[in-house]
């Protein structure tokens, strides 16, 4: 990966407290254009604080994050979804008692043009939105390889396929930024592959295969991974950064964070290599 590529996403001395609490501190990292970022480290680290920053589900006490030069510090989640930063998380939240089709059509109303009057009405221009709305979210429904369930209620859904309608969602969006909060947790080898597949898939692009869907077609700019599965990281990711208690202790190549002696401490808390 260049380093000459272009920071989408800057992340400056950022600081979060929880009353006595300090989940981040003075943590500062880059996200680049066309990279596949991992964010690791021991439960607790602050991997999900730092992506419920960017996403304004948090405000940071101190520091600051900006996108594509842009400070977008404390911003609010409607308008961070807006500007093209989509995220999972780490408990799914779903429409639980709505479809599958549902669920990941709801997404889609940050990008519907019509106003109330003429969605009430669903005639001409709503009536054709709609339709075009739709076709994306066939797509993606196709893409991820849930048909089956399409119309099915995602509440009494297996929890592999709601983490798949999860990411769904997110991709309904039309994301250039992709935040991924444990895609794989909890799932099975074949579930876990299947969704490391779908990443990659998602981060290249798809060309002519889905011509009308940006977000199939083009890929996303990047995509920013919180996980677990170290097997996994190691094979997907560009660059890795590592956390414990809320300080960066490591940056790299997955490589160079391998055989990371602090990552290797804090992980395993003795020498050795970190599983990959």
């Amino acid at each position: 990966m260049s380093q000459e590529n272009q920071v989408k996403l800057r992340i400056e001395n950022l600081s979060l407290s929880f009353g006595g609490v300090k989940a981040l501190s003075d943590t500062s990292l880059d996200i680049r254009d066309k990279e596949i970022l991992a964010i690791i480290g021991p439960n607790g680290a602050g991997k999900t604080c730092i992506l419920n920053c960017i996403s304004g589900f948090y405000k940071p006490q101190k520091g600051e994050i900006y996108h594509d030069g842009h400070r977008i510090t404390r911003i609010r989640p409607d308008r961070a979804a807006k500007l093209g930063l989509a995220r999972t998380f780490q408990n799914i939240e779903l429409y639980t008692g709505l479809s599958t089709l549902d669920n990941i059509m709801a997404a889609r109303h940050m990008l519907m043009k019509q106003n109330f009057l003429s969605s009430a009405v669903y005639f001409g221009g709503a009536h054709k939105e709609e339709i075009r709305h739709r076709h994306t979210v066939e797509d993606i429904i196709d893409f991820l390889e849930i048909e089956p369930i399409r119309n099915r209620v995602v509440g009494v859904l297996p929890y592999g396929m709601r983490k798949r309608v999860e990411l769904g969602r997110a991709l309904a969006l039309e994301p250039k930024v992709l935040l991924l909060d444990e895609p794989m947790a909890g799932m099975n080898l074949e579930e876990k592959e299947d969704i490391a597949r779908f990443i990659i898939d998602i981060f290249e692009g798809q060309g002519d295969t889905y011509p009308d869907t940006p977000v199939l077609r083009d890929g996303v700019s990047c995509i920013v991974l919180v996980e677990h599965d170290m097997g996994v990281v190691m094979d997907i990711a560009d660059r890795i950064v590592v956390l414990d208690f809320g300080r960066k202790i490591a940056e790299g190549t997955p490589e160079e964070i391998r055989t990371n002696p602090q990552v290797i401490s804090a992980y395993l808390g003795k020498q050795g290599a970190v599983p990959g």
